[in-house]
């Protein structure tokens, strides 16, 4: 049975939307966020609240796969999200599978494939980082520009994190990043993988969105943060790198205001949003769903058109 790929920018409704299908179609929901995978990160990921049951996540009673079951200082990524979505899949083949995330690389590594490269070392990750904090992300980034020029016109200086893997992968094979990729990366899924849908809001309204829901979610971040540093975890460890906890340790240490710290969570928040944007917009193969104003997003109407194509496609 196909899936149904919900696509979009953070902010964009994406749960809500997925759980009004799950419900309609008896599914079951399969997430692709980066972030909601880890326990006691609840509130500032916008995760769903849920309950364990029998070893599966509910939510309204509906099974909401991949989320709340990573401990906060281990690490994730496409490859290990392939992994366990397709076990997941296997398990439910007549089960309706939705999928609901921002975060387009598992997705599109699950739905194009990905290359097979070298996974990090603590030996390579730790020399990358050595660089990013002697450097900063301009000096990273000419680093990139040294060793692989073809990848650092391909990475904006500001995406640190793929700067930081493309010259970690030539410290671990000698070669360029851009020599050893297929060009999956920038093709597209195929329509027969399932239907996607791309939930496709004007800039302005989606700010106000994303301006709503950081000042509705900083103060619950703020203590998730407070209770994972008084447990003596470091404040570097992989879960308080997720968008905004940076800021809510640096307002727990006294090193932000609050106005400062939300201020800087929603600027990154738009800019990981403009990226998603730009990601799920080359998806010329999905039902793309135009939202102007906030009475757009009516989930009853948004359901029933999702699920009349899913039915009948074209």
């Amino acid at each position: 049975m196909k899936p149904i790929i919900l696509c979009g920018p953070t902010a964009s409704g994406k749960t809500e939307l997925a759980l009004a299908l799950a419900k309609q179609l008896g599914g079951e929901i399969i997430s692709a966020d980066s972030r909601q995978v880890y326990k006691r990160l609840t509130i500032g990921t916008a995760k769903p609240q849920g309950t364990w049951q029998n070893g599966v996540y509910r939510v309204d009673g509906i099974a909401y796969h991949l989320v709340d079951f990573l401990d906060v200082t281990d690490t994730f990524n496409a490859g290990s999200f392939c992994t366990k979505a397709k076990k997941i899949a296997t398990g439910a083949p007549h089960t309706p599978l939705i999928f609901a995330g921002g975060t387009g690389m598992y997705l599109h590594a699950y739905f194009v494939g990905m290359d097979d490269l070298p996974a990090s070392t603590p030996t390579s990750r730790a020399a990358v980082e050595t660089i990013l904090a002697e450097k900063g992300k301009e000096g990273l980034h000419a680093r990139l520009q040294e060793i692989d020029p073809v990848s650092a016109a391909n990475i904006p200086v500001g995406n640190v994190q793929r700067t930081m893997r493309a010259v970690e992968l030539f410290l671990l094979t000698g070669k360029p990043a851009s020599t050893l990729k297929s060009g999956k990366f920038f093709q597209l899924p195929e329509q027969e993988k399932g239907l996607f849908v791309y939930l496709d809001w004007q800039k302005d309204a989606l700010q106000q969105r994303i301006e709503k829901r950081t000042a509705q979610i900083f103060d619950g971040m703020v203590q998730e943060t407070r209770e994972l540093l008084a447990a003596n975890y470091a404040p570097d460890i992989p879960a308080l790198k997720s968008l905004g906890y940076p800021q809510a340790v640096a307002f727990v240490q006294g090193e932000l205001s609050r106005q400062e710290a939300l201020t800087q969570i929603i600027t990154l928040t738009r800019q990981y949003a403009k990226r998603q944007r730009t990601w799920f917009n080359r998806y010329t193969q999905a039902l793309h769903l135009p939202l102007e104003r906030p009475e757009d997003f009516d989930v009853s109407q948004l359901t029933t058109r999702i699920i009349n194509t899913y039915k009948n496609p074209a």
